[in-house]
C-alpha cells in the first residue's frame, strides 16, 4: 500500500510555471512507476506524464512535450511535475498516481495505476 500527496497547484497566468510534488509514504515509492494525470470539467482524465521506477525512462503526452517534465527523488520519496509555458487549456485537477506492476518501464494506461492521490487544482489565467 502507498498513500499519495499532491501539492504545488495554485493560480498562474499563461507562460507562467508551476511545480507539481507527490509525496509517497507506506512502502517506498522506488516500488512504483508512477504517472501524473489530469481531468478537467466535463472531460475525461488523461495522462500526462509518467515514469519508471528508478527514473530512467519517462513519457509526456503530446499535447505537453516540450513544456512539462516529469522526475523523482527516491531517496525523497517525491514524484514531480515541472510545468512551463503554461496555457489556459492546461487548467485542470492534477493528479498523482502509483502503479504496481513489476517491470522497468513506465505505463500510460489508466488502468495500470492502483493508487491515486486526491489531486491539486491547477488554474492558468489568460
Amino acid at each position: 500500500q502507498v498513500q499519495l500527496v499532491e501539492s504545488g497547484g495554485g493560480l498562474v497566468q499563461a507562460g507562467g510555471s508551476l511545480r507539481l510534488s507527490c509525496a509517497a509514504s507506506g512502502r517506498t515509492s522506488s516500488s512504483y512507476a508512477m504517472g501524473w494525470f489530469r481531468q478537467a470539467p466535463g472531460k475525461e482524465r488523461e495522462l500526462v506524464a509518467a515514469i519508471s521506477r528508478s527514473g530512467g525512462t519517462s513519457y509526456s503526452a503530446d499535447s505537453v512535450k516540450g513544456r512539462f517534465t516529469i522526475s523523482r527523488d527516491n531517496a525523497k520519496n517525491t514524484v514531480y511535475l515541472q510545468m512551463n509555458s503554461l496555457k489556459p487549456e492546461d487548467t485542470a485537477v492534477y493528479v498523482c498516481a502509483a502503479t504496481s506492476v513489476t517491470g522497468s518501464y513506465y505505463y500510460t494506461r489508466l488502468g495500470s495505476y492502483d493508487y491515486w492521490g486526491q489531486g491539486t487544482q491547477v488554474t492558468v489565467s489568460s
